[in-house]
């Protein structure tokens, strides 16, 4: 189990939810004294490995796209009109 601090939680919120969601329990702590303990509903490796399956094949998909040929900076740059 890790633990974390309080500050980390509200700070850093997908930290803690990669690491819960990867079905680790994670232990939240307020100045060195432990205040709750999070754990995983129904998160286990096999979901995260088949998400990250998932977000690489949308991925890949987007750089089999061709380029856009209006540049960045000229969208950036219409959107704040």
């Amino acid at each position: 189990m890790q633990s974390i601090s309080l500050r980390t939680l509200v700070r850093e919120p997908l930290k803690v939810k990669r690491m819960t969601r990867a079905g680790r329990a994670v232990q939240v702590t307020d100045n060195g004294r432990p205040l709750w303990i999070l754990q995983p509903a129904n998160g286990t490796d096999a979901d995260e490995e088949e998400r990250r399956r998932a977000i690489d094949e949308v991925l890949d998909e987007v750089l089999r796209e061709r380029p856009s040929k209006i540049s960045l900076s000229k969208i950036v740059l219409e959107s704040r009109r």
